[in-house]
């Protein structure tokens, strides 16, 4: 079932057309070809078929290139298409209606969270020699900051560590989950700077270093296991690796601030491409709902299912309100760190809830690879501990609405 995308009344005609050339690629070029697309595994396919779908991405990149939409988080001069937070907002909702898709579209994470530091806080010199043949395709990254023996909750407690000698940084620690290190070329690594001349406070300490995949002391131990499934996520030991002091991003101790940088906007990108995969589960369930016969009659007469499809219409547009709303504030440059913490909440939850529903509907094949459904299941659960767990995030929303009521101020929803 294609998506379907009409244009919205009250969006500017560039928006617009940004999401019908997105639905365009979508419905033609990845929906009817999913099933090939995506043919990583070695053992599970011949080496003609994987063949065939790296053919098959490079010509759909190819033509989301000519399209004008390759790499929309980056401007134009770095290879991207510049658009702005909102417009991205819109373009994604379409784009992740198939799971995977992003990667066609040049916005494949970590590569585009690295971009997008690198972008900041990177020199011009770092911009040509990372970001450019990254978002080129010519390399990959990882970002590697969480460790297996401190809380990925509470940055404070890292202990990776970085010691200045001369030119260098020499690099000691131990990571995990460090994203597509497996195929990385190079790390953002978070350090803890040994500097006697930093500021006191821990977090002012913090520095991200670029480390390319083949210098000397970068142990790649294994590859995690995600929800039983091997995956891209690695666990590293660092011993003695040395690399120029010309590869860390910004100054000495911005790494934190980095970190939530790329942290903040990776977290409405995640709730973007729920609303996306949560429209997709919706069409698949209403679709069999519609076409399954079962005890003397189709499934969408039964009372238990049309109250699936109400709950689901009501988690979706829930969800996708917030994740404007949460959009335009990040992209009129406002305070927006209340709602991306509620956003980071609920959208997980909802998409749960709404892939839950639609594997009901479709039973013993909701469970199945011939569908999606079980990949986004999956896929929600794990978000509600990436980029923060919920509870995080739920102590951060008490605290800023707190410290607005204690300066004599209620909270304003309407702004």
């Amino acid at each position: 079932m294609p998506m379907n995308v009409q244009p919205i009344s009250t969006l500017s005609d560039r928006i617009n057309q940004i999401r019908h050339l997105t639905a365009e690629i979508v419905n033609r070029e990845i929906l009817p070809n999913e099933n090939e697309l995506w043919r990583y595994s070695k053992d599970r396919h011949s080496e003609s078929e994987r063949s065939r779908a790296r053919e098959l991405r490079h010509e759909i990149q190819a033509k989301v290139k000519q399209a004008g939409l390759w790499a929309p988080h980056l401007p134009e001069e770095y290879g991207g298409c510049g658009l702005g937070f909102l417009e991205h907002a819109y373009m994604n909702e379409v784009l992740a209606y198939s799971m995977g898709a992003a990667t066609l579209f040049g916005v494949q994470a970590p590569n585009s969270g690295n971009a997008r530091i690198l972008l900041k806080y990177g020199s011009e010199e770092q911009r040509q020699k990372w970001l450019v043949p990254l978002t080129e395709g010519k390399l990959e990254s990882g970002f590697s900051m969480t460790e297996p023996d401190n809380a990925g909750s509470d940055p404070r407690s890292i202990k990776t560590t970085a010691r200045r000698e001369g030119g260098e940084w020499v690099i000691n620690g131990h990571k995990w989950f460090t994203s597509n290190g497996k195929r990385a070329d190079f790390l953002v690594v978070m350090c803890r700077t040994e500097d006697p001349a930093g500021p006191a406070d821990r977090n002012g300490k913090m520095t991200q270093i670029i480390v390319p995949t083949d210098t000397p002391g970068v142990n790649i131990i294994r590859g995690i296991e995600v929800w039983g499934r091997s995956t891209d996520h690695v666990e590293i030991i660092y011993e003695d690796v040395r690399v120029p002091v010309e590869n860390q991003l910004g100054q000495t101790g911005s790494g934190h601030r980095a970190a939530q940088d790329r942290l903040g906007a990776g977290r409405v990108y995640h709730c973007m491409n729920s609303v996306g995969q949560m429209w997709r589960a919706f069409d698949l369930m209403v679709e069999r709902a519609t076409s399954r016969e079962v005890h003397g009659g189709l499934l969408e007469t039964k009372q238990f299912i049309q109250g699936f499809i109400a709950d689901s219409y009501i988690d979706i547009q829930s969800a996708r309100l917030m994740t404007i709303h949460t959009a335009e504030r990040m992209d009129g440059g406002l305070d927006a760190r209340t709602d991306i913490s509620a956003l980071k909440i609920f959208v997980p939850e909802a998409y749960s809830r709404v892939v839950d529903r639609a594997i009901q509907v479709w039973g013993a094949a909701g469970v199945s690879g011939d569908l999606p459904l079980a990949g986004m299941y999956q896929g929600a659960r794990t978000l509600r501990l990436a980029d923060g767990p919920d509870e995080v995030h739920k102590i951060l929303i008490a605290k800023n609405v707190l410290r607005q009521y204690h300066a004599g101020e209620s909270w304003d929803f309407g702004n």
